[in-house]
């Protein structure tokens, strides 16, 4: 069995992503990783070769700024790094910039890879979703978070990213089957000092907005407050990947918030409790077919 990790990024110091820990998490399970590295405006590309592993193939990429609709653009680039993967590969391993797998779900991934391998029928592996908020201690524990995608996928000419990349489909634009698997990815894409969240806002959201809309996309964000963003918080009790270590020891990040706190409106409070009670979430946005 033979398996690729993939991803793509651009400007991963001035919007601290933690890419090297992303990439680095997932190493142990990959023989190969492809990083499209889009042209920066810093050092991204000499982090990149910070990580001192030959498992890693650098694919340089210029982003296409025009493509602004429904942030297209990031699928655009994840599809670069997944079209380079070699042709010989099993199983390809998906990890954005600011994802991080926990190392103690590795044998699980890999059991899950050997398991499926022969298996035809499926064509992806289904993760579990942490989205950490505000400080590496609190995770998102409402509807607006979403639970589960796809990481891991065939190694297919017909499969592509979807829509921004936060999953795949197959030619014929269907959907893919997959498993789920008892395996979680850290989600940190919300856990960056307040001044690096503001100057986010700005970049990443004109990808999915015109022009026109924007001077009221980077008013709201440089108004940007935490608490004023989020309806729903839980602690963190569990330990972060080890690759997190330094990090979040160096990140001084001061955030609080009181988890007893539910800023519900009356529908989302009514279906929040229907799922606390049967595990079901009533219009859950699926991209995939569970088999």
């Amino acid at each position: 069995m033979k398996v690729a990790g993939f991803s793509f990024i651009r400007n991963a110091i001035k919007y601290d992503y933690p890419i090297v820990e992303a990439i680095t998490s997932i190493l142990p399970l990959c023989d190969e990783f492809l990083i499209a590295v889009g042209k920066s405006d810093d050092e991204t590309l000499s982090l990149i070769k910070t990580i001192s592993s030959d498992k890693i193939k650098i694919i340089h990429t210029i982003w296409d700024d025009n493509l602004r609709e429904g942030g297209r653009v990031l699928a655009q680039e994840t599809d670069k790094a997944l079209a380079a993967i070699s042709p010989d590969v099993d199983w390809a391993f998906y990890i954005q910039g600011d994802e991080v797998l926990h190392e103690k779900y590795i044998p699980v991934v890999k059991e899950a890879m050997h398991r499926y391998l022969t298996d035809a029928n499926v064509e992806g592996l289904l993760f579990n979703y942490l989205h950490f908020y505000g400080s590496y201690n609190y995770i998102g524990d409402s509807r607006r978070w979403y639970r589960r995608e796809i990481r891991v996928i065939r190694n297919s000419k017909d499969i592509f990213a979807y829509r921004d990349a936060q999953g795949f489909r197959k030619t014929g634009n269907k959907k893919l089957r997959v498993k789920l698997i008892d395996a979680y990815i850290y989600h940190y894409g919300w856990v960056k000092s307040l001044e690096k969240q503001r100057s986010k806002f700005g970049y990443f959201y004109r990808f999915w907005h015109r022009d026109d809309q924007m001077e009221a996309i980077k008013e709201s964000g440089l108004n940007f407050k935490y608490e004023n963003h989020i309806d729903s918080l839980a602690h963190f009790k569990d330990t972060h990947p080890a690759v997190m270590k330094d990090r979040i020891e160096k990140s001084g990040i001061a955030f609080t918030f009181d988890t007893n706190l539910k800023k519900y409106s009356p529908r989302v409070k009514i279906l929040t409790s229907i799922e606390n009670l049967t595990g079901y979430r009533i219009g859950e946005y699926k991209n995939y077919k569970l088999l």
